[in-house]
Formats: C-alpha cells, structure tokens, sequence
C-alpha cells in the first residue's frame, strides 16, 4: 500500500542508497552499502577509447607503483575538484578517457570516481597524489591527449539502446526500456534522440505500459519530498520523466521514487521543447 500511495502524489525525488527507509540499486535491489560515496556515474560503462583505438602500455593505469614524487615537485593552483560541475570537467573525463583512465561517459560532475582517474594519472607520472587538479596535472594530460570531439564529450548514451518495442515504432513516442535504462524519442519508427535514464525502487517501482504524456512542468517541485523536479514530463498519474541532479552526481547508485530520472540535463531541455501534451508513452522490459 505505501508503494501505491507514493505513486499517486505528484512529485518522485531520488532516494539515496543506503539512506533510511530503503537503500535502492537501480534494479531494485537494496544496496549492500550503508554509506556509498558520491560517484558520478553508472556502474556499467562502454569500452574506453584513446586516439588511436588502443590506449598504449604506457597510458593505462598500473598496479605497479611508480616512484614517489619528490617534495620538490610543485603543486600549483587548484583547477578542478570534487564537487565541481562545469563543461572543463567534462573536458578532463573525456581526455581521461582517451588514455584508459576514465571508462564511462563524461558526465561534467566531478565525484569521487573521477577524483579516483586523476589520482591513478598523478600516481603513474609520479606526480603528488591529490586526486584534484592542478595545473601540474592538467599540463600533462594535455600534453598526451587531443582535444575532445563532441562526440566525445557528449556520447549519445552510456547505456546500449534497445531494439525497439513494436508498440514504439508508429507516432511520437518516448520509447523507454528498463532492460538497457534508456529513453529514445522516436518518431514514426525513426529515434531522434537518446538518453540514459533510472527508475523507481522496488518498493515505488515505475509502472510499465502505455502512456501518454498529460501535463509539462517546466521548473516543479515535489511536495511530497520537498525537491526540484526540472523538465517534468508526467505519464502516469504522480510519475514524471524529469532531470534528476542526484542521477547526474551518483549515477546507478540510487533509484527515484517511482519517476523516469535523467541526468543530461542538456539533452532533456531540448526533449522537453520538442515533446508535446498527448505524445505516447511506452515503457517496457
């Protein structure tokens, strides 16, 4: 009955893993952790690419430790650190991982996996071992790596989409699968775009089924949970698509309310223009 009575009321913030009451995965699963640090993406994640396809002995990371850095060796000025979210974090994660340092999607947060990828670089070019970084540290990287492309910056998704469901490939459709966590909008068959998303909990699952799409709330808030819910889209009664920053921050390691969660908030702004009142909704296994 508590999943049930969740559900009905508009608003269907994160729930944090490990926090009182439930401590979701995002398969539904109560987490083994009582207290997982803030990471900034999903546990599953594509293969890295370097320039050239492979990144080099030299590149990737090493169990081996290398030789201390002396205290000679300057620090310099803080550029980036845990708990910062901008476009040059991205910029770090996607020159990460071209050298097999960073084996995810850039997100643009800077969390305690990212923090991790900088001090693996630091400690294999003997450089002090912060896990922030300096100017030191950004030299060089850049000196190793090339400029992102867009597509590197911004992948389509970290998730492999799904083949369609049937029931997606006519009209305008956000065509959402709990298989492979994605959303693709799809119209007349033809995806127009994609997005990772994540879900409710076991105990306020997501319902699956077709749907359509009754109000857009640009700037929301949720009064059961007392959070911001931007870009809502709401299918089902209380159930919304709407960007989650707790997704963007910790990725996989936390499930909504009952919500589709996205965490490219970029990507979702630009759904939301296009998604009309009354466009279809499937979601499905």
């Amino acid at each position: 009955m508590a999943a049930v009575a969740v559900a009905v009321v508009t608003g269907c913030t994160a729930q944090a893993a490990g926090g009182s009451g439930a401590a979701p995965s995002a398969g539904g699963t109560p987490s083994s952790s009582s207290s997982a640090p803030a990471t900034d993406e999903p546990t599953s994640s594509p293969t890295s690419a370097s320039p050239s396809g492979t990144p080099t002995a030299d590149d990737k990371p090493t169990a081996t430790p290398s030789s201390s850095p002396t205290s000679a060796q300057p620090v310099g000025e803080v550029l980036m650190k845990d708990g910062d979210e901008n476009e040059k974090v991205r910029e770090l994660q996607a020159r990460l991982r071209q050298i097999g340092y960073f084996d995810r999607a850039p997100t643009g947060f800077y969390g305690s996996i990212t923090g991790g990828a900088v001090k693996a670089f630091q400690k294999k070019r003997g450089l002090p071992e912060s896990g922030s970084v300096d100017e030191v540290t950004w030299q060089r990287l850049t000196g190793m790596t090339r400029k992102p492309t867009a597509a590197e910056l911004k992948p389509a998704t970290t998730n492999t989409l799904d083949t369609p469901d049937p029931r997606c490939m006519t009209g305008r459709v956000l065509c959402i699968s709990k298989e492979t966590r994605t959303l693709a909008w799809m119209i007349d068959g033809t995806v127009v775009s994609s997005m990772d998303v994540r879900f409710g909990s076991e105990n306020t699952p997501t319902r699956e089924g077709i749907f359509q799409v009754d109000r857009k709330v640009r700037n929301d808030w949720s009064k059961l949970y007392h959070t911001p819910m931007p870009l809502s889209m709401y299918f089902s009664r209380g159930q919304a698509v709407h960007y989650s920053a707790d997704f963007a921050a910790r990725g996989y390691n936390g499930a909504s309310h009952g919500c589709v969660n996205v965490r490219d908030r970029g990507k979702l702004s630009a759904l939301f223009d296009q998604v009309k009142v009354g466009d279809k909704v499937v979601v499905h296994w």
